[in-house]
């Protein structure tokens, strides 16, 4: 069973830190892909960050790129983002998934994706 369970998530002051880890399993980590969206009430679910699993190679939505860094941990199967200088629009909700194949590519576009996790709040108060 594919499972992709997301933490870390919590409340913070605009300029301040946060780190989100995704743990997952039941598949061939070094494989896929993993990316990271996020879903704000009212808005649609936006790509933040992605991770190729074939290179190491890492793709960022505009609104986070130069704050936001992703990592990935082969060996415990778990991908990380780094949030720095967090400011409130970045409060949402923060979704791992898993993509279909192992590239990023360009873009985020969620049908490429085909596990989420079920999600952690982030929210950044000003």
């Amino acid at each position: 069973e594919v499972r992709l369970v997301e933490s870390g998530g919590g409340l913070v002051q605009a300029g301040g830190s946060l780190r989100l880890s995704c743990a997952a399993s039941g598949f061939a980590f070094d494989e896929y892909a993993i990316g990271w969206f996020r879903q704000a009430p009212g808005k649609e679910r936006e790509g933040v960050s992605c991770i190729g699993s074939s290179d190491g190679s890492t793709d960022y939505g505009k609104s986070v790129k130069g704050r936001f860094t992703i990592s990935s941990d082969n060996a415990r199967n778990t991908v990380s983002l780094q949030m720095n200088s967090l400011k409130p629009e970045d409060t949402a909700v923060y979704f791992c998934a898993k993509k279909i194949w192992a590239e990023c590519g360009t873009g985020f576009f969620y049908y490429e994706y085909d596990y989420w996790g079920q999600g952690t709040q982030v929210t950044v108060s000003a």
